[in-house]
């Protein structure tokens, strides 16, 4: 009988870090990005999903947005490695999860484009069975921030 994982998404506050001297260094180097490299935003942050299971369905997101605002998700693929190589374009996953709530709606109310966050609930559900940790790109925009997101997916796990 399958039993439910909800999984929480976590700041990865020292890669977040590490991304953004990236940026800043480039900056007063006055070089730039090398064709294909991804550099953080400064509306973004990294965030790190942990696995204590590997075989997983997905099942649901639970986004709670308490203001108006719109966060995006985009998940890494497996190939990155954050410790040794800096992050390529071509090494972010598709689809994007797409969460916001419209002006005067309540927490409970938040949209996002149903297909897309269902498939790529399915692809990260995937990605579990090779990787303990993934990596996701949170960008917040139009009065979102890190500081008022909740955000966990929840999985189902075969006993």
């Amino acid at each position: 009988m399958p039993t439910e994982l909800e999984l929480p998404f976590r700041p990865d506050t020292d890669l977040t870090e590490v991304m953004r001297l990236r940026v800043q260094s480039l900056q007063q180097r006055g070089q730039k990005r090398p064709d294909g490299e991804r550099l953080l935003q400064p509306n973004e942050a990294v965030y790190r999903l942990d696995f204590t299971k590997q075989s997983l369905g997905f099942s649901r997101w639970t986004v709670r947005l308490p203001q108006t605002g719109r966060l995006t998700v985009t998940a890494t693929s497996q190939l990155w490695t954050p410790d040794l190589t800096n992050l390529m374009t071509r090494q972010l996953l598709e689809p994007v999860g797409i969460f916001w709530r419209a002006p005067g709606g309540d927490a409970a109310s938040t949209q996002c484009y149903e297909a897309d966050a269902h498939e790529f609930g399915e692809r990260i559900a995937e990605l579990a069975t090779v990787r303990k940790t993934m990596y996701f790109l949170f960008a917040f925009a139009d009065g979102c921030s890190p500081q008022t997101v909740d955000c966990s997916i929840t999985f189902t796990v075969d006993c």
